[in-house]
């Protein structure tokens, strides 16, 4: 039994994880590793990348192409996808992952940050899945895992203003791919995790105020990617990792947005740093 809570051996089956040099993305790498993946990593920090590969070739015996890009660039996915194809490998598993937020008003920052936002979230992730989703459908097979969020569920409010929106558009991709293509055997899931402990708060400046939160609402990397992965086993569309995340889920789906809105007001005021 490996980490994942599976038996499935995937030796000679190929995974490109991106965002992959820290916290979730490093997690999924070193679980599918477990389960015999080869893997391409993604992400622009190539020390890290290099330093994971090593870990998880001496570890699982496994291939581990580390790729430094940077996810913000145009034509980012048609540079990743043609570095694999040289390989002469085809990508059985796709993780999209990377990712960042913006705590500030949306003009307090340049657009081109909004834009790399953008590109980074919604559009590079779509480019990639465009990018292997056929050849999957082709062989009878394939697995998708789009990394959205419980603020997916959101309405916005002030501060990281695109980010419910493009974690929205993340749940509702992954619904239609799997309508699309479930009956080619291509397995789609969209992750919606809460408070995860990841560097993702120090890279946007929020650390400080979310150690202020309760401890029981956080959950590690380790259990967002197992859920992840036990849902995509199972064929599950939308996976939302811990009781309190599936009761949170439950009550911005089902409030009246109003209200709901109002409450996010209030407590999200602390997380915008304008």
């Amino acid at each position: 039994m490996n980490q994942a809570g599976t038996s499935f051996d995937m030796r000679g089956r190929l995974a490109l994880v991106t965002g992959a040099s820290a916290g979730i993305g490093a997690c999924f790498a070193r679980m599918l590793a477990a389960r015999g993946y080869d893997l391409v990593l993604v992400a622009r920090r190539a020390d890290r990348l290099e330093a994971l590969a090593a870990e998880l070739t001496d570890a699982h015996a496994v291939e581990v192409m580390a790729l430094p890009a940077d996810l913000a660039a145009p034509g980012a996915a048609e540079t990743v996808l043609a570095a694999v194809a040289e390989r002469e490998r085809t990508i059985d598993m796709l993780v999209n992952n990377a990712g960042f937020s913006i705590p500030q008003s949306f003009a307090a920052v340049p657009w081109a940050q909004q834009r790399d936002f953008l590109m980074t979230l919604v559009v590079n992730p779509c480019g990639l899945a465009h990018g292997v989703i056929a050849g999957m459908a082709a062989r009878g097979e394939g697995r998708i895992i789009n990394v959205a969020s419980l603020a997916g569920f959101a309405p916005g409010v002030a501060g990281h203003t695109l980010y419910p929106g493009a974690k929205s558009l993340m749940i509702s991709f992954s619904q239609a791919l799997d309508a699309e293509y479930r009956a080619a055997g291509v397995k789609v899931t969209a992750v919606c995790p809460g408070f995860t402990r990841t560097e993702f708060a120090s890279a946007n400046g929020t650390a400080a105020v979310m150690d202020q939160a309760p401890r029981r609402l956080f959950q590690t990397a380790e259990q967002v990617v197992a859920a992840a992965l036990a849902a995509n086993d199972r064929g599950r569309v939308v996976a939302i990792p811990g009781w309190h995340n599936v009761l949170a889920a439950a009550l911005l789906r089902y409030l009246p947005q109003g209200l709901v809105r109002a409450a996010l007001m209030k407590g999200s005021a602390k997380y915008h740093l304008d």
